[in-house]
């Protein structure tokens, strides 16, 4: 697996457990790319569905993908705060043609108070029965929903108060 250069512009592919792309994010840069973390910043980036759909992000977002998580977050600045999109999801992969996930279906949407609600359990529920989902995929998910919960709770990586300011400040040294 390869490690996306700080300031270069990649793509984000999420797929389903299926193996069909489910969402492509045009560009992202990338602010910070190891083996184990990678952080980047877009902002009314191009976001085409599967369906061949597309649409434009509205606001600025930095975003958290991890290696050993499953889970991916979304700080998404708007004019009232940080509001945050986790998805549940496999750990990245990064190759020479994309940042790579699959998408796991449930989502916690987290408000700038922090207050938080876990969205999409009907459709995890029908797709974990289409598609049969593992047991052992079921087990880690929900493992990684408790864990995205506590981050939230007390505040923890993605979730650190200056977190989404600092990284949103070295984004906009790329946007110059």
């Amino acid at each position: 697996m390869g490690v996306p250069n700080e300031g270069e512009s990649v793509q984000i592919h999420s797929y389903k457990h299926n193996g069909h792309i489910h969402r492509v994010w045009d560009e992202t840069t990338v602010l910070k790319g190891t083996q184990n973390l990678v952080i980047g910043g877009n902002d009314r980036t191009i976001v085409t569905e599967s369906d061949g759909r597309t649409w434009i992000t509205r606001e600025p977002a930095i975003c958290y993908f991890h290696s050993q998580h499953w889970f991916n977050v979304i700080g998404m600045i708007r004019e009232d705060g940080v509001y945050y999109y986790c998805n549940l999801s496999s750990p990245f992969i990064y190759d020479d043609e994309a940042l790579k996930y699959i998408d796991y279906d449930l989502d916690i949407k987290v408000f700038p108070d922090m207050t938080f609600n876990l969205l999409d359990e009907d459709e995890y529920e029908r797709h974990r029965q289409e598609m049969q989902y593992p047991e052992v995929i079921d087990t880690i998910l929900k493992f990684n929903v408790e864990k995205l919960i506590r981050w939230i709770r007390q505040r923890k990586g993605p979730f650190a108060p200056d977190f989404i300011d600092i990284w949103y400040e070295r984004y906009l040294t790329y946007r110059r």
